[in-house]
Formats: C-alpha cells, structure tokens, sequence
C-alpha cells in the first residue's frame, strides 16, 4: 500500500521556494541537509539536479532510495523512485511545473535533457528494503 501526499503537505512543499533534503545512510542515520528546487504535479512530488551523476545527494538518493524532507511547517521520510526521462507524459509536465514556479529564464538548466534524466519522484513514507 503506497501513501499519498495530504492536500496541506502538497500546499506547504509547492509554496517553498526550495526543499531541503537529507539521504538516509543504510545505518538510518541522515546525511547532510541540501536544499534543493521541488515541483509539485497530479499530487505527486518531484525533484532534480542539473546532471545525472552518481556522486553528492543525488547517487546517494538513488542508493538508498530513503531520504528525510523539510519546508516550513513540514519535515517528513520520503521514498525516492527514479522516473528519469522514460516516462515523458510526467516529465513533460515537470518541465511546465519548474518553468511556472522559477521562471523561464531561472529554470533553465533544470529543464534541458540532462535534467529531465535526474527527475525523482518522492513518495511519503519509506522505500520496502531489498
């Protein structure tokens, strides 16, 4: 059974500005907090990087697939599923929802190809253990 996100938590991630995230290491304790621009779209919650990479937040996100999540009136543990650029109905989408929330100009690197392949779903609650 997968959790869905409340109305008022998507209200309260959509609002800030930025996200800050912090990957869980495998022996549950939390890495550093970076803050990071967050889009929200069909009730879903999504985030990126400028480049597909398997070092710094993101490799460890894809790792773990385990993080902790804080904005003003909201910290939460999140599941991180990898959409990547296969699933163009929703990364399209993500595009528009970065674009409107940081300007064109201002969401530029975050919506070129590259950028598109880094799109991470966040789920409320915990990724199941392998």
């Amino acid at each position: 059974m997968s959790l869905s996100w409340s109305p008022d938590d998507l209200r309260l991630i959509d609002k800030a500005g930025e996200l800050e995230i912090a990957v869980k290491r495998s022996d549950g304790g939390l890495r550093p907090w970076i803050p990071i621009w967050v889009v929200c779209v069909g009730g879903q919650v999504y985030v990126r990087t400028w480049f597909r990479r398997d070092t710094g937040w993101f490799g460890h996100a894809l790792r773990s697939r385990n993080a902790r999540i804080r904005v003003p009136g909201l910290e939460a543990d999140v599941a991180i599923q990898d959409i990547g650029d296969t699933w163009t109905d929703i990364t399209d989408d993500v595009d528009a929802a970065y674009r409107t929330k940081y300007g064109r100009g201002g969401a530029g690197s975050m919506v070129t190809a590259a950028a598109t392949a880094t799109t991470l779903r966040l789920d409320p609650g915990r990724a199941p253990k392998d």
